[in-house]
């Protein structure tokens, strides 16, 4: 224990002849600036709000003029200030004030001021509520497990709880029995309300039951609740503590339990969640104020307790830790993070001494010697700088800056894609329509360096794509030695997924206890979700991709889709997927270029990829390293607004399914409460056809939830084919403007942000806000658009025309010679750069028509890709011509 006074750190008296109490105190960030500092906020009794924000050039200092942020007269006594979400549609931080016969909540923020005495604080109000009963104090939090909102219960002195429902009245509920108000609390574990009685038991209340009990109409039982209908006011558990309470707090520092705090007169207790007493201490002294906090040893709380003696205390459990002397008899302390320093203590005196101390050892007249000044000698020191930077060298040289990794890795993970299918197929339960829908085996291979334990393989394949068996877990990996598992993928939907590529992902530990990942991909073969067809003559969408070097027989880079007799019609490869869509490939023999068509656009992109990729093996295996593809023809952007408009329909259908369900689920357990009153009625009364109308609302709840659960299955569908679309559009964009790995990088993040979408956050608003980002930076074409504002909140929007445009506007600005990157210097204008003018970020509808019309001209609608370009020369075969 050390007697060593408080450390000093900041500390100011408030007004003159002002009275406080324990609910004069609050620390928060109330202006919402989210650097992780908090603001002092005090009021007093004479109505007056102060509100700090502590800089002392030292320590010690005491208040400077810049310190107080905001100080008003609100006329009113002010018996208790809280800050947090108590305004609906927004989740910023609130400041309530509880005067005796009103409940006011402000807004307090701060505008940048023009002169170095700082930014000018103002509060707004936001509502109030004029009480019927006179106050007491107050408690809030997230009654009833509302979630991003706080609701507020006010005591009044005659024993009656009033709950705001942030701007409206909730209901009014009497305490049973309540002769004198004690101290509020609020559990959001238990979702009860905690207090002390006037006989000096410890109650608890659960919401539920005060929001069901019958209305606070008047203070006596009514003649209803006598005959016990079942809505009187219960309490849920009560304990004895044989004295009065002076305070109570709530405190759950884990997810498993939380326990309860009551400050006596003479003892200080904590107790269980169900009222049962976890440790008690008898106290020497009267105590003032409490506040628990965090530990640093796990399962004991800290709590520091001040008393009329001018000591703050601070106990582990009821074991003391501490014990400081204050200057003064502190009636309320908090602990925040003020000015960078964290785990300041602010104290309240019943007269308005406002100190911010620390603990510490170091006698408070110490001062540090002054250091006697000496001449420096400077051919000294360059000597010792250049041995220095020797030193540094030589380091450099033989280990680097930063430490050398390992040159090889504690695990190795390969894996191998069988050439064949199984023998026998793997696949149940499937939706192709397929009569065989084939299976391929890929094994995965670990190799340890060490003894590893317990290592965790996670394999993942694009959907509709399904393995037998995805994880695999490993309690012993011993050194040197191999793991193989083996499993089978197959497609299991009547769609196609967006990628062929899979992912091997083994998570582990090291000996020392580090966590590592390490992964692995592989490739998945094309004749697992389609067989070889014949090739189609007519086809609504159609895609020419140019390349550098002669064509090369299609026979050579599909071997496994050879079917023709002929060797002469090579140049012509049909694709019949399990879905029942089919892509023909076409190869021309005079020109460098090849032709891809099919009925549904989104069916292109896994054949176009696949032939990209098999021509960069071939000509590495050739031994030339200058192969490249490119793409001349007009962007289908209208083929790509199609999905999108398709799959943001599903999503809007979705939202008033969901809509509908909640309406009827309401109505359903509405007849149910209705329903049971009538059963618990002591006298038989007639049904008046309750009993078919709830199975008729039954009835339209579970049609409303299979037509969700329909929505979300072609809402997924649609998804995974607007990924394949995606994917296209971004390799035709990347071929077009010959984009480099990292703007490719770029321009595949913005447009593929989400693995998987859902109604809180879609593909929509998320894309819209990637494309707005790179429009605003990177391909800004002046300091107007550089300096627009993006929102911060992403919701979804009422259509895709924003989107829509955006995506044009991008393209747009890509052919005039804009470019992708990430640096500070992306945000320079690029109108020198770009050749000709830049339609600018459309800040209005009219500026959004205007600029679609100019783009129109480049981006149109054209299904017939080939119609102005040369077309290649290619054989007829079975009726197949160009």
């Amino acid at each position: 224990m050390s007697l060593f006074k408080a450390r000093d750190w900041w500390s100011t008296v408030l007004g003159e002849k002002e009275e406080f109490d324990q609910g004069c105190l609050c620390l928060a960030d109330v202006d919402n600036s989210g650097n992780g500092q908090d603001k002092i906020i005090v009021g007093s009794f004479m109505g007056y709000l102060r509100i700090f924000n502590p800089h002392p050039v030292k320590t010690g200092d005491g208040t400077q003029a810049e310190d107080l942020l905001l100080e008003v007269h609100l006329r009113d006594p002010i018996l208790q200030v809280e800050v947090g979400k108590f305004v609906s549609g927004t989740e910023m931080l609130h400041l309530a004030i509880l005067h005796s016969r009103k409940l006011c909540v402000y807004s307090v923020s701060g505008t940048l001021g023009n002169v170095e005495h700082g930014n000018q604080y103002q509060i707004k109000l936001m509502y109030e509520h004029n009480l019927q009963r006179t106050a007491c104090n107050m408690t809030y939090g997230p009654f009833g497990g509302v979630k991003g909102r706080d609701l507020i219960c006010i005591q009044s002195i005659d024993g009656m709880l009033m709950v705001f429902e942030q701007e409206s009245y909730a209901f009014g509920r009497f305490l049973p029995g309540s002769l004198l108000p004690g101290p509020l609390a609020y559990s959001s574990r238990t979702d009860s309300f905690i207090t002390v009685s006037s006989c000096r038991q410890v109650e608890s209340y659960k919401y539920q039951v005060l929001a069901f009990a019958t209305d606070a109409d008047k203070r006596q039982e009514t003649e209803q609740q006598k005959l016990g209908s079942g809505k009187r006011l219960v309490v849920d558990w009560t304990l004895n503590i044989g004295e009065q309470a002076l305070d109570i707090c709530i405190v759950s520092f884990n997810q498993l339990a939380s326990s309860v705090f009551v400050l006596g007169e003479r003892n200080f207790f904590c107790l269980k969640d169900n009222g049962q007493i976890r440790f008690m201490k008898k106290l020497d002294c009267n105590p003032s104020c409490f506040l628990p906090y965090c530990s640093v040893s796990e399962g004991t709380i800290n709590t520091l307790i001040g008393n009329h003696n001018n000591m703050l205390r601070i106990y582990q459990d009821v074991t003391l830790k501490w014990s400081t002397q204050l200057p003064h008899v502190p009636v309320a302390v908090k602990v925040g993070s003020l000015h960078d320093l964290k785990g300041v203590i602010v104290t309240l005196s019943d007269d308005g001494h406002l100190q911010c101390s620390y603990l510490g050892t170091d006698p408070s007249l110490f001062q540090a010697p002054k250091v006697e000044s000496r001449e420096l000698n400077y051919e000294d020191l360059d000597i010792e700088f250049k041995e220095l930077q020797k030193t540094i060298k030589d380091v450099n040289r033989t280990q680097g800056v930063w430490p050398m990794t390992e040159r090889e890795d504690d695990l190795t993970v390969s894996a191998l894609v069988s050439p064949n299918f199984d023998s026998v197929s793997q696949a149940t339960d499937v939706e192709v329509g397929a009569e065989l829908v084939p299976s391929v085996t890929v094994k995965v291979t670990l190799q340890s360096r060490l003894a590893l334990q317990k290592a965790k393989l996670s394999v993942y394949v694009q959907p509709p794509l399904v393995l037998t068996c995805d994880q695999f877990t490993f309690e012993c990996l011993a050194p040197e030695m191999n793991r193989t598992v083996a499993f089978s993928v197959y497609l299991k939907g009547s769609y196609l997924p967006s990628d062929l590529e899979g992912n091997a992902v083994v998570s582990y530990s090291k000996p020392t206890g580090v966590p590592r990942i390490i992964q692995c991909k592989f490739r998945l073969p094309l004749k697992l979700i389609c067989s070889p067809g014949q090739p189609s003559k007519s086809a609504s969408h159609k895609l020419t991709i140019d390349t550098n070097k002669p064509p090369v027989s299609l026979l050579s880079l599909f071997p496994g889709f050879a079917n023709q007799s002929d060797d002469d019609q090579v140049n012509v490869m049909g694709f019949c997927f399990l879905g029942g869509s089919r892509v023909t490939l076409l190869a021309s023999k005079t020109s460098q270029r090849y032709r891809i068509q099919s009925e549904q656009f989104e069916d292109l992109w896994l054949v176009t990829n696949e032939l990209i990729l098999r021509l960069q093996e071939y000509f590495e295996k050739q031994g030339i390293r200058d192969f490249a593809c490119s793409f001349s023809g007009s962007m289908p952007l209208q083929e790509y607004f199609e999905l999108i408009d398709h799959h943001f329909e599903l999503r809007m259908n979705g939202e008033k399914l969901e809509e509908l369900l909640s309406e009827r689920a309401v109505q359903f357990r509405a007849i149910q409460r209705r329903l049971l009153t009538r059963f618990k009625d002591k006298t038989p009364a007639p049904l008046q056809h309750l009993d078919t109308l709830l199975d008729g609302t039954y009835k339209q709840v579970m049609a409303l939830a299979d037509a969700i659960e329909e929505n979300q299955g072609h809402l997924f569908q649609s998804f995974t084919r607007l990924t394949s679309a995606t994917h296209l559009v971004i390799l035709l964009i990347s071929l077009w403007q010959k984009l480099s790995a990292d703007q490719f990088a770029i321009l595949e993040a913005a447009f593929l942000p989400l693995q998987q979408d859902a109604q809180e956050l879609g593909w929509e608003e998320t894309v819209d806000a990637a494309i707005s980002h790179l429009l605003k930076t990177c391909l800004s074409k002046s300091s107007k658009e550089q300096a627009l504002n993006l929102s911060s909140l992403l919701s979804i929007p009422k259509d895709t025309s924003r989107l829509k445009k955006h995506i044009t506007l991008l393209c747009d600005r890509l052919a005039k010679g804009g470019r992708l990157c990430l640096s500070t210097d992306a945000a320079v204008p690029q109108t020198m750069v770009m050749p000709g003018g830049c339609t600018t970020i459309p800040e209005s509808d009219l500026e959004e028509r205007s600029g679609e019309q100019e783009s129109t001209g480049l981006f149109t609608n054209h299904k017939h890709l080939l119609a102005d370009t040369p077309t290649p020369e290619v054989s007829p075969l079975h009726g197949v011509s160009e």
